[in-house]
C-alpha cells in the first residue's frame, strides 16, 4: 500500500527512509559505545567494530582492515594500537611472508567479545520474538538492500 503518489509521494517516503535511519544509526552508535564498555572499559565504539571484524574474518593485515572499513590508514592503526594496548588484540607474523605482521584477537579479547555478542544475539531474539518469521527474513533481505546502496 502507498501513501501517495508520483514524485510527492516518492519525496515523502524518502524523507520518511532517511529520518528512521537516523534515528537508526544514533541508537546503533549509542548501542556500540555500551558494548564497547563491557568488552573493556576502555575500548572506545568505533574499536569495537574493528573487534568485530577481526573475530568475523580471523587474523588481517592492516591493509585488509583499511580496505575493509574503508578508514584512513592512521586511523586503522591508532584502533589496532589501542586494541593491543587494551590487551584484546596482538600482532603477530604473517606466515605467508615473514615481513607482514597480522592483527588477530587475544584469548582475553575473544572470550569478552564472545560474551557481549552472545548476550546481544539473546537479547535480539527477545525483542523480535513475537516477529513473524517472514517479516523477520524481509527485513534481512531489505538491510541487505541498503548496505549495497551505502
Amino acid at each position: 500500500m502507498t501513501s501517495g503518489s508520483g514524485d510527492a509521494g516518492r519525496r515523502t517516503a524518502l524523507d520518511s527512509v532517511e529520518r528512521e535511519l537516523a534515528v537508526l544509526f544514533r541508537r546503533a552508535r549509542s548501542a556500540s559505545m555500551a558494548l564497547a564498555a563491557k568488552v573493556h572499559p576502555g575500548l572506545d565504539s568505533a574499536a569495537y567494530g574493528l573487534l568485530v571484524l577481526i573475530d568475523d574474518a580471523g587474523p588481517l593485515r592492516g591493509a585488509d582492515v583499511v580496505e575493509r572499513l574503508g578508514l584512513d590508514k592512521s586511523t586503522v592503526s591508532r584502533q589496532i594500537a589501542d586494541l593491543v594496548t587494551l590487551g584484546l588484540a596482538e600482532r603477530v607474523p604473517d606466515p605467508s611472508d615473514g615481513r607482514a605482521r597480522l592483527v588477530q584477537l587475544t584469548e582475553v579479547g575473544r572470550d569478552r567479545l564472545h560474551q557481549v555478542r552472545s548476550e546481544r544475539r539473546r537479547r535480539a531474539r527477545e525483542r523480535f520474538a513475537s516477529w513473524p518469521t517472514d517479516d523477520l527474513e524481509q527485513l534481512a533481505r531489505l538491510l541487505a538492500r541498503l548496505h549495497d546502496v551505502l
